[in-house]
């Protein structure tokens, strides 16, 4: 076997404080501080702690030539060698290590400046609450948490001495800024004409001008910055609702200015994916994959290591649920059967205002009603209701 390290690492040092409470007791220091040392690994999302021996060992491998198993384990010990195999932070060349190798290798073909992969992975928003923008429920537990925030801009120089800019004249421009808006709320009955789609994509991340600076490289030319990463932003559209367009995941096309639809499949190919992730991942419990039904088969839309909202209709349209399934599935109890309760179950999700017609859907034979004990916003998932049809 062959070996490297991973193109970009970078090693983090992170102290950690505590009371010291036997120096405390001693009358001495009260704190104490201990350092832990994490490898970031933009190719792997996500970060790795390492102990000494593993941090001395990364020193001795170069992340661009591979040399022999044997010739490594003459500078480290066996296991350290596994473990650094197994994190990903070296990489091997035999067929075990090929998952690993895969995103390494993919993360060297796009030739990023090792800085701006290293932000453009960690700078990633985590946990953002869809009706509030950010972490916290709130404003309000934002001050409670971390106090008064900085001022809302800066008082330097003097204002004695300051040149007062004249008024701002409005104009064309106005009026498109001035209605531009921002947000998490939508009009799910709005539908967008394809005109307007295509303009905004086109704009946007289309291609402006392109020129030829050799017999296989061109410029292109676009309104949307590459953020510094140094590449072009590619755009994927999730269609729904609008004209003449299929709901589903296109790619947009740049120089040819047209969707193209990426790869759907069918039902049972969908269920065999959906199967082979939870084995490869050793999984235990409720494992969603979420696909999006089009005419031509299901795509593909996200994935979710727990119980999901897409299949909250096996509360009562299912022998045993979802909630029933996991805890069965993590005490290592046999699994409850998965069976319809009913000839047809129909889940519809309450958003906005629909939770206003709780007092109808209660009226319905048949109906489940869960609602979740928010407030009313624009957007926002309220709860849902499990028709049953026998």
């Amino acid at each position: 076997m062959k070996i490297r390290r991973c193109a970009v690492l970078y090693i983090e040092s992170r102290e950690q404080l505590a009371v010291d409470w036997q120096a405390l007791f001693a009358g001495t220091s009260t704190m104490a501080a201990s350092m832990r040392w994490l490898a970031l690994l933009p190719h792997l999302e996500r970060e790795v702690e390492l102990d000494t021996e593993a941090l001395l060992a990364l020193g001795t491998v170069s992340q661009t030539i591979w040399r022999e198993r044997g010739a490594l384990l003459q500078q480290m010990p066996e296991a350290v060698l596994e473990r650094l195999l197994a994190q990903g932070l070296l990489i091997g060349d035999t067929p075990e290590h090929a998952a690993l190798r895969a995103r390494d290798e993919l993360l060297r073909a796009t030739h990023w400046r090792p800085m701006s992969a290293l932000a453009h992975t960690f700078s990633r928003w985590h946990d953002v609450r869809a009706e509030t923008g950010m972490h916290a429920p709130s404003f309000q537990e934002l001050l409670d948490t971390y106090g008064e925030p900085p001022p809302s801009t800066f008082d330097l120089g003097s204002a004695a001495a300051a040149l007062k800019l004249p008024p701002v004249a409005r104009g064309p421009l106005d009026e498109v800024l001035f209605q531009r808006y921002t947000g998490r709320n939508f009009d799910l009955q709005a539908t967008l004409p394809l005109p307007l789609v295509a303009r905004l994509l086109q704009r946007t991340f289309g291609a402006q001008e392109v020129r030829a600076v050799g017999p296989h490289a061109e410029v292109v030319k676009k309104t949307s910055p590459s953020g510094g990463g140094l590449h072009p932003v590619e755009a994927f559209v999730l269609a729904q609702r609008v004209d003449g367009v299929l709901p589903g995941l296109y790619h947009y096309h740049p120089l040819a200015h047209e969707l193209r639809p990426l790869r759907t499949m069918e039902r049972a190919e969908a269920a065999a994916l959906a199967g082979r992730v939870a084995d490869k991942l050793d999984y235990v419990g409720v494992l969603t994959l979420e696909f999006f039904a089009t005419e031509d088969g299901p795509v593909f839309n996200e994935m979710a290591p727990r119980v999901h909202n897409s299949g909250h209709w096996t509360i009562e349209g299912a022998v045993a649920s979802q909630f029933e399934n996991h805890i069965r599935a993590i005490c290592g109890l046999p699994l409850g059967d998965t069976g319809l309760t009913a000839a047809r179950v129909e889940m519809e999700n309450l958003i906005g205002e629909d939770a206003e017609r709780w007092a109808a859907i209660l009226a319905e034979p048949g109906a489940h009603l869960h609602l979740y004990g928010k407030a009313i916003r624009p957007g926002r998932k309220m709860g849902h209701v499990t028709r049953l049809t026998r």
